[in-house]
């Protein structure tokens, strides 16, 4: 016998509105006191009226439409009914029955996964206010409540059961936070509690031949208290080893149950009865009269974004990236974008080269696709290390588009080599300079002047007799180590291809 697990996610994302979801306080002021951004419609005081929030309901429509959901003509409020102290008016105003949006799906590819190309199934998403933030002081003496964050907008997003592994989940969790920053409706930054999952799992059985043995689905567990990728990856392996222990034992899991991740022991600890909707007991909200959604869905569709699947392909297909290139610099819209302006800079340079390689199977220009590894190389690794090191972004380094595709050129152009230009690259994060005139300033353009170049390699040959003669003796390894002394005596400025060809001339005269 083996067995699968059956996942489905439940995922909170908090809108980036000004204000809450029902009132006018503020919905993300950070750094004031506890309590501070509240009135009398969030805290729930007797006699108020909820007013919806326009710009949370168009954030919700357009999330609806990138999960490719069909966007509900009407939709409506109801009270979900549950008592907890974060919870001020003992129910929380959701969606039950008429969502925003529906029956949408999410395909995306998963690297090195059992399954590489996944399609993911969306049940629903529907918009609701999210509850206060509850503080557990040590000791467990006393619990403290801040109703700052209580009323802000939230667009809940519900799967299918359409995940076989922890992978497949943490995949899709980073897609849909990638995709809620492109098109502008959160930070959904999970660490920060913008964004919060909870997963559901059961596992079922197949016999040898790989047929189903009983249900299809079977009594779930739900796992809260996740607050990263890296957790709901290791709740849910987890889960997945406890269960299936569990199926082999011949003790399976009879009802539902929710359980909590403890991530100091690393394990899932139970916590209750999983609750039923029956258990809520939903009724439409009388004070919110019901969403008329058609003309918004219209106006909202004509304003979603190229979305990151999308502009994968197409940094692929339109300036020759290589997959993981692509991945890695669409991950931040960002830096995508800065990607863009540097290739609309590179264009007029491409066109002026007086020949061209070809085009690839892909019909990619082969010169294009040289011109994206060097991009690729010196943004993800050059590039992203220095502003790592001085903790800056690249939303506000003072490298312009323009001067990085300058850069490239110099270095394509071979006028500064890899050492040089790392020289040059570290200057123009600090005074964002043209990277020539910093070049011209240091001296750093590259020596391919032959006679200035072998002045370098014979003083190299005579500074180093011992290699030399090991060298004239066989051990032919040690030209790296001369050229990397012919470097090093020229202070980078070298071209290595020369600087090889004289050595060995050099060194066999």
């Amino acid at each position: 016998m083996t067995f699968e697990p059956v996942i489905g996610l439940e995922i909170h994302i908090q809108l980036k509105t000004k204000t809450k979801m029902f009132c006018a306080c503020s919905a993300h002021e950070t750094g004031v006191s506890p309590n501070t951004n509240v009135c009398p419609i969030c805290l729930g005081n007797p006699g108020v009226l909820p007013v919806v929030n326009e710009a949370a309901v168009r954030y919700g429509v357009l999330l609806g439409l990138a999960l490719n959901c069909e966007i509900a003509d009407y939709s409506k409020f109801d009270r979900k009914n549950y008592f907890y102290p974060d919870l001020p008016k003992a129910y929380q105003i959701s969606q039950f029955d008429l969502p925003i949006a529906k029956n949408g799906f999410l395909e995306l590819d998963v690297p090195g996964g059992a399954r590489e190309h996944i399609h993911i199934g969306i049940t629903r998403a529907h918009l609701e206010e999210d509850a206060a933030k509850s503080f557990h002081m040590a000791g467990g003496t006393s619990t403290l409540v801040d109703f700052n964050r209580g009323g802000t907008p939230l667009i809940e997003v519900v799967t299918e059961p359409d995940f076989g592994s922890s992978r497949e989940a943490k995949v899709f969790l980073q897609e849909l936070r990638l995709i809620a920053r492109y098109l502008g409706i959160s930070d959904a930054d999970m660490e920060k509690g913008h964004l919060r999952c909870d997963a559901n799992i059961s596992m079922r059985e197949f016999d040898k031949d790989g047929n189903l043995v009983g249900l299809r689905f079977n009594p779930k567990t739900e796992i809260k208290n996740m607050n990263s990728f890296r957790h709901v990856e290791k709740a849910l392996e987890y889960e997945i080893d406890r269960q299936t222990r569990l199926w082999e034992a011949g003790t399976p899991p009879l009802t539902s149950t929710t359980r909590g991740w403890n991530e100091a022991k690393g394990v899932t600890e139970e916590q209750r009865s999983k609750e039923e909707s029956a258990d809520y007991r939903y009724f439409p909200e009388p004070d919110i009269p019901p969403l008329a959604l058609k003309q918004i869905a219209d106006e909202m569709r004509s304003k979603l974004p190229e979305l990151p699947a999308a502009r994968r392909i197409r940094f692929q297909e339109e300036y020759g990236f290589k997959t993981m290139d692509a991945r890695a610099l669409c991950d931040d819209p960002a830096l995508a974008d800065f990607v863009e302006k540097v290739f609309s800079e590179l264009d007029s340079w491409m066109r002026a080269l007086p020949e061209m390689d070809g085009l690839d199977e892909n019909g990619i220009d082969l010169e294009r696709k040289k011109l994206a590894r060097l991009v690729a190389g010196w943004l993800l690794s050059k590039l992203a290390g220095l502003l790592a090191e001085n903790s800056i972004d690249v939303r506000v380094m003072k490298i312009t588009p323009e001067n990085f595709a300058e850069f490239i050129t110099l270095i394509a152009t071979r006028k500064l080599n890899a050492t040089a230009g790392l020289k040059v690259l570290s200057v123009m994060i600090q005074d964002g300079n043209d990277p020539t005139r910093i070049m011209e300033d240091g001296g750093l353009g590259q020596v391919d002047d032959a006679g200035k170049l072998a002045e370098i390699v014979s003083r190299v040959v005579e500074e180093y007799p011992a290699e030399v003669a090991r060298y004239r003796a066989g051990e032919e390894q040690l030209l790296k180590y001369l050229i990397g002394m012919v470097m090093k005596a020229s202070e980078g400025t070298a071209d290595p291809a020369l600087a090889k060809n004289l050595l060995i001339v050099k060194l066999r005269g």
